[in-house]
């Protein structure tokens, strides 16, 4: 699944419009199209949970770098990309600066934004109901060549991934042992004592593991974080780096 905020614009009544969308990279779909008063990582996380309950566990989410879908700490994590990974969704994200990474859809929002906001409804409820017209159309009546001129509906289908309704405990076998993540993002090793993870991550559990070097290797599910070292915050590894486990 692709999944971005299109950029707010005025609606009649003074207030802005932040439309949320979700889609299907394979065929297209839209699968959700929200209008939003604002960016907000608990209403896209709330809007996402009505996809996966719709329509099951994408593999991988792609998006860009901007809020709420990742941030400038440790992973790039956030609440939200915190979630994904919990579900065992892989985060895939466009460079920074490079929307063509996601051309798919961004296309797809000068559509909607040329044929749905020119002129912009009077307010959220009306310009949902534009979105929502629009999105049936987009999906079950307009064709598209690079589908062989079927439409997105012709080839969509549900994941049979379901949303778990209670997701098990993390554990960690290949570390030496789970530790969770303080309200302040902050973890405790033993012989180094408190180390800075990410508030992304609070509440939850990492895997600590001691490497030959000392080091100590940190993880969420399956992504290897970074290393503490004797500093006062981990030290990171990329988002792409495969994971040694």
């Amino acid at each position: 699944m692709c999944l971005d905020y299109k950029g707010q614009f005025r609606l009649g009544d003074q207030s802005f419009c932040y439309p949320l969308t979700i889609t299907d990279q394979a065929t297209r779909y839209i699968i959700a199209c929200e209008s939003m008063a604002a960016i907000s990582d608990a209403a896209a996380r709330e809007v996402c949970q009505d996809v996966f309950r719709a329509w099951g566990l994408p593999l991988a989410i792609r998006s860009d770098n901007g809020v709420p879908f990742a941030s400038t700490g440790l992973a790039g994590l956030t609440q939200l990309s915190a979630y994904f990974l919990r579900l065992g969704i892989a985060l895939e994200r466009s460079r920074p600066g490079k929307p063509q990474d996601n051309g798919q859809h961004e296309r797809m929002h000068r559509t909607l934004k040329a044929e749905t906001t020119r002129p912009a409804r009077f307010n959220l409820l009306q310009q949902q109901e534009a979105f929502d017209a629009w999105r049936h159309e987009f999906n079950h009546e307009r064709p598209h060549q690079a589908l062989g001129m079927k439409s997105p509906a012709d080839l969509f289908t549900v994941s049979p991934r379901p949303l778990p309704a209670q997701l098990p405990d993390l554990t960690y076998p290949l570390h030496d042992d789970a530790v969770r993540v303080s309200n302040y993002g902050d973890i405790h090793i033993a012989g180094y004592g408190k180390v800075r993870v990410t508030p992304a991550l609070a509440g939850y559990f990492v895997g600590i593991r001691e490497e030959l070097d000392g080091r100590w290797l940190i993880t969420f599910c399956a992504l290897d974080l970074g290393f503490a070292d004797g500093r006062r915050s981990v030290q990171p590894l990329t988002l792409n780096q495969e994971n040694p486990q």
